[in-house]
């Protein structure tokens, strides 16, 4: 970075050294309170390419064991969205984005309503808008809804029998599994023997429903045994085949899949399709099947046809499903009763490459028994395919690359495959947390891709990128390495069928830089370059620390001729995690920023002089005064 600081006029504001981001500015609530406020392009807002861009006030309320709490946020002028966390942690607990469909409202009401069941802890409540800066006024009110309706005797119902109900706001309700939210429901019974399969459909046009079956235990606890939520034909209905385990009664609950909607559904109890006919498979061997109506369906009422083999630890297989008469699908099941019986280890749609043949490769970390499905994408697919089920070399063990090393590679045919049936050439690196690395791969024969992962496990990308270099088809990628410890660097094609000559190299920019310093009423000239600070995205910025008072008015711009200047303001924890507060793109003209801004709490703010877009360098100037 090279940068330099002119002071037109100096500020009155000593600076001030980085500290800790104070908490964040809560209005008390109180129980049954109604709060008359309104939204504005001033108010605390996000601005992150990960959450969205919108504006907020914060509310606090201290909530105990025991309680029901419901929070309605009603606003004319933007889409209402509530939000509630525990005080002090950033994880989302429950929200609610449309909730309040009021009687006489229109057919989609934008109000939220948001339904929680706190512990004796403190919270912190969020209305916002959906997305964007433009709000307008709103009404907030909370109440507490008191016990739950006690849980009605369930209506029985019969295999063949098909009833019209509606969820209601005085249905009994049941908390969903976090603690946090719950959900309404109307419950039915009937009677199963051992090995019975019933088919169990809900539908609704009025909210998303998923259904759930299971038994009532001595103590009154409704232990679930079975749900589904989609029934994988394309729509929001809920399809389950069901099988009972033994002789006894059962219980099915209908219910909205946010547990707040309510409305009209139709509820079915029919005999189950047959089971899927399991077929053993052998390493090697090719099947040419078809799916047709006389296939029996899976637990989501899709035709399927399942295939049994047992797996040994550290086992690599590679399947292959395609048809000419429909879109594939294979999944991946552990059978394993330790673990709650099957359940979904993997699965594939497209990989085979173009098309919608599917290809699936999986390594066992576990030995034992598994099945492989076969079926169409989405609906009841019929027709004719061609299974292949071999089993592949293990992954070559990767090549150490040191930090400053070029090398000089080739994707061939033999080369190990992804699961998009990409060739790949695999590295590895040792890096510390919070080093920034480049990886630059460039090729005259193919477009290039890069992903840097970790080598635990089956590998998972935490970074990617295609053509970053800005010079046509080549890649550069720019990333934080999260922890000290070995990486794996993945070169590869950005298609399936593509090989040929590549270059890679390997640079360590080290920390990222500290902010420099800038006062109000200054401006600083400087270039952004690949020794810059790294942002989530992968472009460069320039940090400078400045320090303001609440009720300041500023205004800062960012001009350049050389790239599309962004301006990012925010703070910094006290382990230099950043959090944005405010941003611009293009206020300014088309490539030069702009930000008017209201200083809301005393502190020291960082301002992120950056590229809109990764890979941009150049010079710039960036000017903060104070408004009058």
């Amino acid at each position: 970075m090279r940068r330099s600081t002119v002071i037109t006029t100096v500020s009155a504001l000593a600076l001030l050294a980085a500290g800790q981001a104070a908490a964040q500015e809560t209005t008390p609530l109180r129980l049954g309170q109604e709060v008359q406020g309104s939204l504005t392009a001033e108010d605390s807002r996000i601005d992150n390419e990960d959450v969205g861009q919108f504006v907020y006030d914060a509310y606090s309320i201290r909530g105990r064991d025991g309680q029901r709490l419901e929070v309605t946020l009603r606003a004319a002028d933007f889409d209402a969205y509530l939000e509630v966390f525990e005080s002090g942690d950033d994880d989302v607990l429950a929200y609610d984005d449309d909730g309040l469909q009021e009687d006489g409202s229109d057919d989609h009401s934008t109000n939220s309503r948001l339904r929680f069941s706190p512990g004796n802890a403190d919270y912190i409540i969020r209305a916002r808008t959906l997305g964007g800066f433009e709000g307008g006024d709103y009404t907030l009110q909370i109440t507490d809804r008191g016990p739950p309706p006690p849980a009605p005797r369930p209506t029985a119902i019969r295999v063949g029998d098909s009833v019209d109900g509606e969820i209601g706001t005085g249905d009994p309700v049941e908390e969903s599994g976090d603690a946090y939210s719950e959900y309404s429901y109307d419950a039915y019974t009937f009677g199963a023997r051992q090995g019975d399969r019933v088919a169990i459909s809900l539908d609704s046009d009025d909210f998303d429903p998923i259904v759930r079956v299971g038994r009532m235990s001595r103590g009154g606890m409704f232990e679930e045994l079975a749900q589904n939520d989609d029934n994988g034909s394309g729509g929001l209905n809920s399809w389950l085949v069901f099988q009972a385990p033994e002789d006894g009664d059962y219980v099915i609950r209908a219910a909205p899949l946010d547990g707040a909607t309510t409305g009209a559904y139709t509820l079915g109890l029919a005999e189950g399709p047959p089971p899927i006919a399991m077929q053993a498979i052998a390493l090697g061997a090719t099947v040419e099947g078809a799916l047709s109506a006389d296939d029996g369906a899976n637990d989501s009422g899709q035709r399927a046809d399942v295939y049994s083999f047992t797996a040994l630890a550290g086992q690599r297989i590679v399947a292959t499903l395609s048809s000419d008469d429909f879109d594939t699908y294979l999944e991946l099941f552990a059978d394993n009763a330790d673990e709650g019986g099957r359940y979904s280890v993997d699965s594939d749609d497209d990989g085979a490459g173009e098309g919608t043949d599917s290809r699936l490769s999986y390594t066992f970390a576990e030995a034992g028994d598994y099945t492989l499905e076969a079926r169409a994408f989405s609906g009841a697919g019929e027709g004719a395919y061609t299974l292949t089920f071999v089993e592949a070399e293990p992954l070559p063990e990767p090549t150490d690359l040191g930090f400053g090393a070029t090398v000089q590679g080739e994707i061939v045919d033999g080369d190990p495959r992804d699961e998009e049936n990409r060739g790949f050439d695999a590295y590895r690196f040792t890096g510390e947390a919070g080093n920034r690395i480049q990886v630059i791969m460039r090729s005259g024969d193919f477009d290039t891709y890069l992903q840097v992962g970790s080598p635990e496990g089956e590998f998972y990308a935490l970074a990617s990128d295609d053509d970053g270099l800005g010079e046509g088809t080549d890649s550069r990628l720019n990333y934080i390495l999260p922890s000290s410890g070995e990486f794996i660097l993945r070169a590869l094609p950005l298609f399936g069928d593509a090989e040929g000559l590549y270059s890679l190299e390997l640079i360590d920019r080290g920390p990222q830089p500290t902010p420099g310093s800038i006062l109000i009423d200054a401006t600083a000239r400087g270039t952004l370059g690949e020794d810059d600070a790294i942002a989530d995205d992968g472009s460069f910025y320039d940090a400078y620390r400045f320090s303001a008072k609440e009720g300041d008015k500023l205004r800062l711009t960012m001009v350049s001729n050389e790239f599309d200047a962004f301006i990012d303001i925010g703070r910094e924890d006290q382990d230099g995690a950043f959090t944005s507060v405010v941003s611009d793109d293009d206020s300014l003209s088309d490539t030069h920023a702009k930000v008017d801004w209201a200083v809301e709490e005393d502190g020291d703010y960082v301002i992120r002089a950056r590229s809109f877009a990764q890979g941009q360098s150049g010079g710039y100037a960036l000017t903060v005064e104070r408004k009058e």
